[in-house]
C-alpha cells in the first residue's frame, strides 16, 4: 500500500500524515514543487522511518497554486531537470536520516500525462536513470510510462488507485467528474480485493475491465476520508490473505 504524503506547505496543512503512516508500506513524499517544503520533507521522512515505511519521491509540475493537478507544457529538458531536482532533494533528506529512497511516483498532471505520452515518459525515465538506476517507477499497467521505464531497464511497480474511478481504457477518470473519487471504505476495500484476486475493476460506466496483476495499491492522502480508507484497506486486504510489504522487498 502506498499513499501520497508530505504535501503540506508552510502554514497550510494537507491531509493527516501521522494517522495514515501506520497503515501503509510505502510513502510518496512531495518534494516541494506541487506541495511540501524542506521542513515537511524532513518530518515526513522521519515519520516513515519511525513506522518502517519505505520512502519514495513524489515529483510533480512546478505548480503550487494548482497543487500540481493542472497540465503544463514544459520542454523535455525542463521536465527532466524538475524530476532530478525533486528526487535529489528527497535523497538528501533520506541520506541525512540514514535511509534511502525506494521509488519514484509522479504526481497529478505529470503522472497522467506521462501515462499516455512516451516522449514525456522518456524525459522522466532519463532523469530517474541519471540519479539512481535501482529506483522503482510506479505506473499504471499498460501505460506509456510503464512501457518506457521497462524498455530503459528500470523496475516498474504496477499501481492501482483504490479511491479513484477508471475509464474503460484503464486510465483515471478526471477529477472534474462527479464520480471520480471513492470515499466509502467498504467500496474501496471491495475494489482493491477484486483487483488483487481477479485482476478486474469496474469502469465508471459499469463495464468490467481487466488489469495486469498489480504490485501496489494507492490511497490519496488529501482525500477527506483518507485515514478511514487507509485503515480499512490495511485491515481488509490482510483479512483477505494479502500480505502487505513495501515493493522493494519483492520486486
Amino acid at each position: 500500500m502506498n499513499c501520497d504524503l508530505g504535501e503540506s506547505y508552510g502554514a497550510f496543512k494537507v491531509g493527516n500524515d501521522e494517522r495514515i503512516m501506520p497503515h501503509i508500506t510505502s510513502a510518496n513524499v512531495a518534494c516541494g514543487l506541487h506541495g511540501g517544503d524542506p521542513g515537511v520533507m524532513a518530518k515526513t521522512v522521519s515519520l516513515a522511518e519511525r513506522h518502517k515505511v519505505a520512502v519514495g519521491a513524489h515529483p510533480g509540475f512546478p505548480d503550487l497554486m494548482g497543487f500540481g493537478r493542472r497540465e503544463m507544457r514544459l520542454a523535455l529538458d525542463e521536465v527532466r531537470n524538475c524530476v532530478i531536482y525533486q528526487v535529489g532533494a528527497l535523497q538528501g533528506f533520506a541520506k541525512a536520516m540514514d535511509t534511502s529512497v525506494q521509488h519514484v511516483k509522479l504526481h497529478g498532471a505529470l503522472y497522467n500525462m506521462a501515462a499516455r505520452d512516451e516522449t514525456l515518459s522518456k524525459a522522466v525515465t532519463d532523469a530517474v536513470k541519471a540519479i539512481d538506476k535501482s529506483l522503482i517507477v510506479f505506473a499504471l499497467p499498460h501505460s506509456a510510462l510503464a512501457k518506457v521505464a521497462d524498455k530503459v531497464g528500470l523496475r516498474v511497480a504496477f499501481e492501482f488507485f483504490a479511491d479513484r474511478a477508471y475509464n474503460q481504457d484503464g486510465s483515471l477518470v478526471s477529477r472534474a467528474h462527479p464520480k471520480s473519487i471513492f470515499q466509502d471504505p467498504r467500496k474501496v476495500v471491495e475494489r482493491a480485493i477484486k483487483v488483487v484476486k481477479e485482476q478486474e475493476v469496474s469502469a465508471v460506466n459499469g463495464e468490467a475491465i481487466r488489469v495486469s496483476p498489480v504490485h501496489t495499491i494507492c490511497v490519496h492522502g488529501d482525500t477527506p476520508a483518507a485515514v478511514k480508507l487507509a485503515e480499512a484497506l490495511q485491515k481488509g486486504l490482510t483479512k483477505a490473505g494479502v500480505k502487505l510489504e513495501s515493493v522493494g522487498s519483492f520486486l
